[in-house]
């Protein structure tokens, strides 16, 4: 075998040998979903000088559920997103490309009367 098609041989089996399995590849992506949302939780919260209990009890939720949204522990389902967006007083964005995630609130405007 010449040394190239060796090497070429060589490189591919060291490849599928570091290459990470599927379910933690999927696992890894989850949990960079679940921190980004986690950092635009705490950073708009912040941003609206709330503790966490005082954003559970505008958004419904208890204090407890907002510790692990922000620690990143959970999952939220759409209508609790829904009720975190209503609470914080903004928008939800979330741009999902490939490997790419962002994830952010953006502050309603209100019109001064």
């Amino acid at each position: 075998m010449a040394h190239s098609r060796w090497k070429t041989l060589r490189e591919r089996q060291l490849a599928e040998k570091l290459a990470e399995p599927d379910d933690v590849a999927e696992a890894r992506h989850e949990i960079r979903l679940s921190m980004a949302l986690a950092q635009a939780v705490y950073a708009r919260r912040t941003e609206l000088g709330l503790t966490q209990t005082e954003l559970a009890g505008r958004s419904g939720l208890t204090q407890a559920k907002i510790s692990r949204i922000e620690g990143s522990d959970t999952v939220p389902t759409l209508p609790l997103l829904t009720k975190l967006a209503r609470a914080l007083d903004a928008s939800l964005n979330i741009a999902l490309d490939g490997d790419s995630t962002e994830v952010t609130f953006t502050a309603h405007q209100h019109d001064a009367a």
